[in-house]
């Protein structure tokens, strides 16, 4: 261990990451043998071996070390596919187990490899009908036994760890040609204001064009970009002015493909697994996220500064043959034509509007990235100015946020079960105003370190929890459009928190800004939290279908509009009250479906009497709300109609005739 700091302090490192790193090969090998994830250990461990042999390179081969971390990848290649246990010295009668949990309707990991092999993963994930019980499984790793969700997450998480590294450079090359916090802070701005900007656009693209070729042309738009500004740093015309303009225009390609990324998810995997998937991606992510920025240190200092573009360019082709590879399971025949793009973004933001599940996350998401972007956007200055560190401590500080992540996303089903959604999201504030204190106070490595791992634990455990939540608040038809503008929110907050404390840091100093950002982030805890977050498992979001087909006399153009529906219902004088609180539910079911106005009337001359009316825009959109309504929907539907004392509630069709009248 004493060679390993000699090392590490001959290339220029720190001795502490040098323990750093010999912990985490002892967590590696011990994992096997203990029986803890020993899967995903394996896929972290590779990328921080690949750097050991680049460090090992010029050393010769086989006595000058290179050998070793050889020999260790090989060890976890062949151990990656293992079950659980399968190293211990004692192990459990693994086959019985597995037969007993499938008779429960489990998989657990001992059955991952079959699974694999039998081609139980099926390229469809249809969910389950609707009424039935889902089974749930035990392991937070079962939607990795889906092969298609397998092989992009894996796809995925090697070209996010190229993306961090990238990320990491370019805010490093920013404190080189301009130190300035503000034009500092501004990286992290033109990374975000993109998906602040395109995400309700693309996730109407989401809803409406093919996902998967929207996801490949897009990735090959991300590779080219990327490239060309590597070519650019590698000739020395990086400027602060290209360095801004090409992280917004590699952000807007990202941007475009974003809400389609996490709308494919409940195409890969069925709708009681969606959660733990949700998970495993914010793992994948922050997986990179802590290896991204380490790796982007150490190729800076062995090939350059462009190295890092290239390699995140190289690793897009892998994402880019996944999807090539994926074949997702024709779609049902559609018998109605696309939305066209712009009454697609109309719907969609009005669905947000009137869904009450959905805009509490969207207001809880709000309070909480606009100040955690503080550290984000000033992490560069304090591994420079404050802790007085180079560029390999900026990456490890990057990655100790993605270590932290990463942790913290298997301890968060446990913290929901414990606390609940709002209990976890007031929990992760909490911890990250702590994070926010303890960076205004960092002078030293170890405080900056200990701060990022707070830092990377509660923003897992808010983010994972905001997203599944706003997931679980959704129907299929307008997921991605839903996601778009949660995504919008997020980013929006992290767009203008970013540049809102570059101000404050310039004028007031880092420790200040941190120190206000930590105090608004609890007034905003205190003050958002009446808006309650719902995960929605018990809301059946599945087609309906039930509403009969409208009649008319003659044949109508689907563009013709709009169109008037009114429903009479007759009620006893006693449940009037009671009746409209109802059907005020009800209201926000019709409009969140497409109706673009709606009320009730009450007859004056016949108590207990009322008139419901809704617009919709043409006589096609109201065709689509017939498909769009929900079993959850259907439920507010028979609360209503259960007040109706006479037959069925008598529904009419009327289509606007202004533009034939004669003039």
């Amino acid at each position: 261990m004493p060679a390993a700091v000699s090392f590490f302090e001959q290339l220029g490192l720190p001795a502490w990451l040098a323990w750093f790193e010999i912990s985490f090969e002892v967590v590696v090998a011990a994992c096997p043998i203990l029986g803890w994830y020993v899967s995903l250990m394996s896929v972290i461990s590779h990328p921080i071996l690949v750097v050991s042999m680049i460090i090992y390179r010029g050393n010769g081969f086989p006595t000058g070390g290179i050998e070793l971390p050889i020999l260790w990848a090989l060890v976890q290649v062949a151990q990656a596919p293992l079950r659980p246990g399968s190293l211990r010295a004692k192990a459990p009668d693994s086959c019985r187990a597995f037969r007993a949990r499938r008779h429960r309707g489990r998989l657990s990991a001992c059955g991952f490899r079959r699974a694999w092999a039998a081609g139980e993963t099926g390229r469809s994930a249809n969910p389950p009908r609707a009424g039935s019980a889902p089974t749930q499984d035990d392991s937070s790793l079962a939607p990795l036994r889906y092969r298609a969700y397998a092989v992009l997450w894996l796809a995925t998480v090697v070209a996010n760890v190229g993306t961090w590294m990238q990320n990491a450079t370019a805010g490093w090359l920013m404190t080189t040609l301009e130190p300035d916090p503000f034009l500092v802070s501004m990286v992290q701005v033109s990374t975000s204001l993109p998906l602040f900007l395109f995400a309700i656009p693309a996730g109407a693209l989401a809803d409406i064009v093919d996902r998967r070729r929207l996801l490949i042309v897009n990735q090959i738009a991300i590779a080219i970009i990327v490239a060309s500004f590597g070519v650019l740093v590698y000739q020395r015309r990086a400027t602060p002015l290209t360095l801004l303009i090409f992280s917004f225009c590699a952000a807007a390609a990202a941007a475009l493909i974003m809400p389609a990324w996490q709308a494919v998810v409940p195409e890969l995997v069925p709708r009681q697994h969606l959660q733990p998937a949700v998970a495993l991606n914010g793992v994948g992510i922050n997986v990179s996220r802590a290896i991204g920025p380490a790796l982007s240190g150490i190729i800076i200092g062995a090939w350059g500064t462009a190295a890092p573009f290239w390699v995140n360019a190289a690793a897009t082709l892998g994402v880019i043959a996944a999807l090539v590879w994926w074949h997702p399971p024709a779609a049902a025949g559609q018998t109605l034509p696309p939305e066209t793009f712009l009454r697609a973004i109309r719907v969609g933001l009005r669905h947000a509007r009137y869904n009450p599940n959905l805009r509490a996350a969207l207001i809880r998401s709000a309070g909480f990235f606009l100040f955690a972007s503080a550290y984000w956007a000033l992490l560069p200055l304090v591994a420079r100015h404050q802790v007085s560190g180079g560029p390999a401590l900026y990456g490890v500080l990057l990655g100790a946020i993605g270590a932290g992540a990463v942790g913290g996303a298997f301890a968060v089903p446990a913290l929901r079960r414990r606390f609940g959604v709002d209990g976890v999201v007031v929990s992760a504030t909490a911890g990250t105003a702590l994070a926010l204190l303890l960076f205004a106070l960092a002078r030293e490595p170890v405080a900056a370190l200990t701060a990022s791992v707070l830092a990377g634990v509660s923003w897992i455990a808010a983010l994972a929890t905001l997203n599944v939540s706003a997931q679980m608040a959704l129907p299929g038809w307008v997921r991605g459009r839903g996601l778009s503008v949660l995504l919008t929110v997020m980013f929006g907050s992290l767009t203008a928190g970013s540049a809102l404390w570059g101000k404050v840091a310039a004028h007031a100093g880092l420790p200040a800004a941190h120190v206000i950002a930590a105090v608004g982030a609890l007034a905003a805890m205190a003050m958002l939290g009446r808006w309650k977050l719902q995960p929605g498992s018990a809301q059946d979001l599945g087609p309906a279908l039930h509403w009969p087909a409208p009649i008319a006399s003659e044949d109508v153009d689907g563009d013709q509009g709009p169109v008037l529906v009114t429903i009479r219902y007759r009620v006893r004088p006693e449940d009037r009250d009671a009746f409209l609180r109802a059907i005020k539910q009800l209201s926000y079911e019709r409009r969140r479906d497409g109706a673009f106005d709606w009320d009730v009337f009450e007859d004056l001359s016949q108590p207990g009497t009322f008139m419901e009316t809704f617009l919709l825009d043409s006589w096609t959109e109201h065709l689509r709300q017939h498909e769009r309504v929900t079993q959850a929907d259907r439920a507010l539907q028979a609360a209503v109609n259960r007040f109706q004392i006479e037959g069925s509630p008598e529904v009419s069709h009327l289509l606007s005739r202004g533009e034939a009248i004669p003039s």
